[in-house]
């Protein structure tokens, strides 16, 4: 699996006050804050995210690189929903971030939401994109809401200029009967990962009815139970390819070695068991051929002795 360090970005405008999504704008971004934690994490458990929010006086890093989901719910709550977006600024800042993570081996990927409309032009957006695509980093917008022709231009400009190997994608989700974190689960930015919809399947796996998580446990709620049940399981399919390696020897090889019942493998005087029964058999003939030998002497002689009575 892919090792990433991600930054999510955060929209807490005025805007996400608004309740076209179930509860409200804000909630479904936290509900898919979580979603895409779990995400990268179960991929490869060495992946990092981070957290930062864009609006109010100014963008503001809320978690640094992390594998600790409290620390993104603790951030999630500290966030306070006032002002307007700094779309730009939040993504240099988030930039900036991954260049300072830990593991330098890991690949540099932004997820921005945005719900409101964008202030910065579209040739700032697309200078801003050439310069993140020659750092490296990929970056992939989720656009909810009600947005305006104008700021979807700008995304789409912005998309095009910054698409690499590692992929950057646009998922534009307007309102609906499903959750934002059920329709994200369908789109590129998840589906590299493996994610299965909520209460559907995922792919060579189970069904679900466990949230769509491996197992049906949520490893952010309860990770020790997660990680017992993937142990449990990978033991449980070594055990069965070491079994079905058994299987697979030749008969020959199988029973090379192992004796035939209540037949020792040498006899006593430390030859083959097999041939000691014949030895006996040869040795009996013997005995009998040497018997009828001097019977057929001893007649012989007693003939003799007869004639020569009868002649005196």
């Amino acid at each position: 699996m892919v090792l990433e360090a991600t930054m999510i970005v955060v929209d807490n405008s005025e805007s996400s006050r608004n309740g076209d999504y179930v509860p409200s704008r804000w909630e479904a971004q936290s509900d898919a804050v979580n979603l895409i934690f779990s995400a990268k994490t179960q991929a490869n458990p060495e992946s990092s995210v981070g957290l930062m929010s864009m609006a109010g006086k100014g963008p503001e890093v809320l978690v640094t690189l992390t594998t600790d989901f409290g620390k993104i719910l603790d951030g999630i709550h500290r966030t306070k929903i006032l002002g307007h977006t700094h779309l730009a600024t939040g993504i240099q800042i988030a930039g900036l971030a991954l260049k300072h993570r830990q593991n330098k081996s890991q690949r540099q990927r932004i997820i921005v939401f945005t719900c409101s409309p964008i202030a910065e032009s579209e040739s700032a957006l697309v200078k801003l994109a050439k310069r993140m695509k020659k750092n490296n980093i990929s970056i992939d917008f989720i656009a909810f809401g009600d947005l305006e022709a104008e700021s979807t231009k700008k995304l789409e400009a912005f998309n095009e200029n910054i698409k690499g190997g590692d992929g950057s994608h646009l998922a534009i989700i307007p309102p609906g009967p499903s959750l934002l974190s059920d329709t994200l689960v369908t789109t590129p930015i998840l589906g590299a990962d493996g994610v299965a919809p909520r209460g559907g399947t995922e792919e060579g796996g189970a069904e679900g009815g466990g949230g769509g998580f491996e197992f049906g446990v949520d490893p952010s709620t309860d990770p020790e139970l997660a990680l017992a049940l993937r142990m449990s399981m990978e033991e449980e399919k070594a055990r069965q390819e070491k079994e079905g390696k058994g299987k697979e020897q030749p008969n020959g090889e199988s029973l090379e070695g192992i004796p035939e019942e209540n037949q020792p493998l040498l006899d006593g005087q430390g030859e083959a068991s097999g041939t000691g029964g014949d030895k006996m058999d040869e040795d009996k003939k013997d005995d009998d051929k040497t018997e009828l030998s001097e019977a057929k002497e001893e007649r012989k002689e007693g003939d003799g002795d007869g004639e020569k009575m009868d002649t005196a």
